[in-house]
């Protein structure tokens, strides 16, 4: 049976990022999706100049209706948060669906290329930090895994030793199981995993394509979860994901506008 699924991410007006990349793709593989902005957004950043609004008041009124109305999910996402203050109300509410049975997904959206984005602060990554101790799966990249574990960023890379060593330690902080995507490990592009119900780590290499997206992680996360509710295994539902994210940025590498994100809805034949 197909399992339904709430996004609680941000919401962009033009451009295929975030909520706007992830509902096409997983009604698309037959899940009931539903969604909760943590902050309505103009325009994807990536253009320069944008207008964001926090919806924290307005989520802080939708979680009392929502109970009071019974209603559940089999699964929740989280992306981007708005503020300190909305991570901690989002936590809490993970970690009560969790206890009724909720499979909890977080990408800790925090930063790239070993720097935090603009207003992120340690507040927000010791919020992201309570957010992994109720998740299921964590899948953030190498930078935000760096953050969250206080941990050097090598802009060389890591050895395999290293890599698992970090995905353990991210796991010690109470995820069962763990992804850290965009590492390079021993020279390869590489994302590294460990997967709590056979208790293997594994490592896969990918072929990096010199073009630049904004929303790839988005799809990225949209495709594995897709999978894994559909009741694949971790190693090989992350392979399928980047194996077809890969197709996705190849068939629009020539596009004219990247800042708008893929158009994602011409290419779901490929998932």
């Amino acid at each position: 049976m197909k399992k339904q699924i709430l996004l609680i991410n941000d919401l962009a007006g033009y451009g295929k990022v975030a909520t706007a990349a992830m509902m096409p793709i997983l009604s698309y593989m037959g899940h009931p999706v539903y969604n909760l902005p943590t902050a309505l957004v103009s325009n994807t950043l990536d253009y320069g100049k944008f207008n964001i609004m926090d919806t924290t008041e307005y989520i802080q009124g939708v979680f009392p209706v929502w109970k009071e109305l019974g209603f559940r999910f089999d699964a929740i996402a989280t992306g981007f948060m708005a503020s300190v203050k909305q991570a901690r109300i989002i936590a809490e509410y993970c970690k009560e669906q969790a206890q009724r049975g909720t499979t909890v997904f977080v990408d800790p959206i925090m930063g790239d290329e070993g720097k935090l984005y603009n207003g992120v602060t340690e507040e927000t990554v010791e919020s992201m930090r309570e957010m992994i101790g109720v998740a299921d799966l964590i899948f953030p990249n190498y930078t935000e895994a760096c953050f969250l574990t206080d941990s050097s960023f090598k802009e060389q890379g890591v050895t395999l030793e290293e890599a698992f060593d970090l995905t353990d330690r991210l796991r010690k902080m109470g995820s069962r199981s763990v992804l850290v995507t965009s590492m390079v490990i021993d020279g390869k592009h590489a994302v590294a995993g460990f997967n709590r119900e056979s208790g293997e780590h594994f490592v896969l290499h990918y072929d990096e394509i010199p073009v630049h997206f904004p929303g790839t992680g988005d799809m990225f996360s949209a495709i594995l979860i897709g999978r894994l509710l559909s009741g694949n295994q971790l190693k090989e539902s992350t392979r399928h994901a980047m194996d077809a994210l890969y197709k996705l940025i190849e068939c629009n590498k020539d596009n004219v506008d990247k800042n708008c994100g893929i158009p994602v809805e011409n290419w779901l034949s490929l998932l």
